[in-house]
């Protein structure tokens, strides 16, 4: 879990800056806050896709998405168990 983190700790950052960076090269005349702009809707969209994806593959994995848990699953990082406690 923390690689995952720490991989899209640079991952994200590293796209903004890679997509600001080429656009002031191949724009020159757009505005610094042009370029930033669309980067971060660039980024944003990435992230949106990525996200769906995963999504679309977990509702797919599980039969019921309420109860069902993943391979390395715990009680203690269940949801379910974390709504049982909770009532």
């Amino acid at each position: 879990m923390l690689l995952t983190l720490a991989g899209g700790s640079l991952f994200f950052p590293g796209l903004f800056a890679l997509c600001t960076w080429a656009l002031r090269r191949a724009r020159p005349p757009w505005s610094d806050s042009d370029c930033v702009m669309i980067s971060t809707r660039l980024v944003s969209s990435v992230q949106a896709v990525l996200a769906t994806g995963s999504g679309i593959v977990i509702i797919r994995s599980c039969s019921d998405v309420i109860t069902d848990r993943g391979s390395g699953e715990t009680s203690g990082t269940s949801l379910l168990a974390a709504s049982s406690w909770q009532s």
